[in-house]
C-alpha cells in the first residue's frame, strides 16, 4: 500500500512507542527455545471423546480461562442484553471451536505464546493450523507488524452538472478542518483523518477516513459521516439535488480493487523463516518445491483474476471471526491478501502474508457476547488497547495456515488429510498424529 509522506511520518512516531528502530527490530525477531521454553500443545490433540474435550477445558482453566458460555454451563443470554446486536431474536446459533497452538507471535502489540481459538465447521481446519502454529513455533515465532488503520465512509452526492459537481469538490477540498471537528463530537475514540474527492461527471464521491480506535468501526464511521453530511449541507455553497450516506465506493464488505491502494480497518503483515530441516522433518517437503508451488499459484491467482492470492486465509479470519464476535461478513474484504514464500540464500524458507484489510476490534458490536468475551480473554485482547494485539494474532495464524495448506500439497497429503479429517465418519485411524493435516 502506497502511504503519503504525512501519513508515514505518524505511522512511524506510533509504531516506534518511544523506542529506536534496534528495539523495534529486537521485539520482532524470532526467539529460541533455549530463550522461551515452547509450552505445552493443546492436550488430545485431535481426540473427539468427552474426556479430551474435558482436558482441553481444563488446560484453559488452569490459566484462568473458565469457558462457562463455550461449554454451555451458562444459559443464553437474556434477549434484552442483545439489544444492539440482533432484533427478532429466538436463539443462538452454536458454532464448534477448537484450540490451536501454542503459536508464538514477535510483534509490536502482540509478544507471547498464544492458544487461538477457532469457528468452524469444516473438517481438518483447526488440526491443519494447529500444525502451522506449532511449526511458527518452533521456528521462533512470526513476527507481526500493524502498520495503517482507517476505515472509511464514502457519501455521494449528485448535481445537475459537472461545473456544479467541480465546484463543490473545490469547496468541500477546504473543509477539513471544520469537517473534522464535526466528527470529533460524534465519537469518544475515533477522529476523522482525511478527505478525499472523486469526480464521476455530475456525481462527487467524498471518501472520508476514520481511525476508529480499538472498535472494529463500521457504526463508528456511519454516525460520524452522518453528522458530517449534515455539516456540509447546511454550508455549501452549491447544494446538490440529491445525497447518499454510502455511494459503494468504500469497499464496506466486497474485496475491490482499492484494496492494496488503501487499507480499509488495519494493515498487518506475518513473516516467518523455516529452516530446512524443519521444512523437511514438519511438512514433509523441502523449501524448494514450496517455492515452485507458490509460483504456480501465483501465476494461477493473476490468470483467474483473483485481488490478492493466498491459499486459504478467509479460513482463518473466518474462524477468528466468528470465535471473537467480529462483523463475519467484513471476511469479504478482510481475506484480501498476498501469501508469499520464497527460499533464501541458506536454503531457508521466507513466508509472509499480508492482510491490508483486516476490519476487526476488541470493543463495541458482537465482541460483548458471552462466548466471543471468553474466546477474546484467552488472547487476553478484551477491551481497549487490544485491536492492534488481535490483528497481529490473527495474521499470524493465518500464516500458519498458508503453511499447513501448502506444506500437504507439495507432499501429496491434502486429499487424505481431509478424507480422514473432514467427513462426517471418519475411520478409525482418523486420529493418527502423524498425519500431515491440510487446510
Amino acid at each position: 500500500m502506497p502511504i503519503p509522506h504525512d501519513h508515514a511520518r505518524e505511522i512511524t512516531r506510533r509504531l516506534s512507542r518511544g523506542q529506536d528502530i534496534e528495539k523495534l527490530n529486537a521485539r520482532l525477531a524470532p526467539t529460541s527455545a533455549e530463550d522461551r521454553p515452547i509450552p505445552p500443545p493443546v492436550p488430545a490433540s485431535r481426540q473427539w471423546d468427552a474426556d479430551a474435550v474435558r482436558q482441553r477445558r481444563a488446560f484453559l482453566a488452569a490459566m484462568g480461562h473458565e469457558l462457562a458460555s463455550l461449554s454451555g454451563a451458562e444459559p443464553d443470554p437474556d434477549p434484552e442484553s442483545l439489544r444492539g446486536n440482533i432484533e427478532n431474536y429466538i436463539g443462538m446459533t452454536r458454532i464448534p471451536t477448537g484450540l490451536i497452538g501454542p503459536l508464538r507471535v514477535n510483534g509490536l502489540h502482540a509478544s507471547g505464546d498464544f492458544y487461538v481459538p477457532l469457528a468452524t465447521s469444516e473438517g481438518a481446519l483447526v488440526a491443519s493450523y494447529d500444525r502451522g502454529a506449532r511449526i511458527i513455533t518452533q521456528a521462533g515465532g512470526a513476527s507481526c507488524l500493524v502498520t495503517a488503520e482507517k476505515v472509511q465512509r464514502a457519501p455521494g452526492f449528485a448535481f445537475t452538472r459537472l461545473v456544479e459537481a467541480v465546484r463543490f469538490a473545490a469547496w468541500i477540498a477546504g473543509e477539513f478542518e471544520r469537517l473534522r471537528d464535526v466528527a470529533a463530537r460524534h465519537t469518544r475514540h475515533g477522529r476523522l483523518l482525511d478527505l478525499r474527492v472523486h469526480i464521476q461527471a455530475n456525481n462527487v464521491y467524498v471518501i472520508f477516513d476514520y481511525h476508529t480506535g480499538d472498535a472494529g468501526g463500521q457504526n463508528m464511521v456511519t454516525f460520524c459521516t452522518a453528522a458530517v453530511c449534515e455539516e456540509i449541507l447546511r454550508v455549501t455553497p452549491v447544494t446538490p439535488q440529491y445525497w447518499f450516506l454510502e455511494a459503494n465506493m468504500s469497499g464496506d464488505k466486497k474485496a475491490t480493487s482499492q484494496s492494496f491502494r488503501e487499507t480499509r480497518g488495519r494493515n498487518v503483515t506475518a513473516e516467518v523463516v523455516l529452516p530446512r530441516e524443519l521444512v523437511e522433518a514438519r511438512l514433509h517437503t523441502t523449501p524448494e518445491r514450496i517455492a515452485d508451488y507458490w509460483r504456480m499459484s501465483f501465476v494461477g491467482g493473476v490468470e483467474s483474476g483473483s485481488i490478492g492470492v493466498s491459499g486459504h486465509v478467509a479460513n482463518a479470519i473466518a474462524a477468528v471471526f466468528l470465535a471473537c464476535g467480529q462483523d463475519v461478513a467484513c471476511v469479504s474484504e478482510a481475506s484480501v491478501g498476498v501469501t508469499r514464500m520464497e527460499t533464501t540464500a541458506d536454503g531457508s524458507l521466507y513466508a509472509a502474508v499480508t492482510l491490508p484489510n483486516l476490519i476487526i476490534g476488541s470493543v463495541g458490536g458482537g465482541t460483548r457476547l458471552p462466548t466471543a468475551r471468553e474466546c477474546l480473554a484467552i488472547l487476553d485482547c478484551v477491551g481497549d488497547d487490544r485491536a492492534a494485539r488481535l490483528a497481529e494474532i490473527t495474521a499470524a495464524a493465518a500464516l500458519g495456515g498458508e503453511l499447513s495448506i501448502v506444506g500437504a500439497l507439495c507432499a501429496g497429503d491434502f486429499a487424505r488429510a481431509h478424507q480422514l479429517l473432514g467427513r462426517v465418519a471418519p475411520p478409525s485411524d482418523a486420529a493418527d498424529s502423524s498425519m500431515p493435516p491440510a487446510g
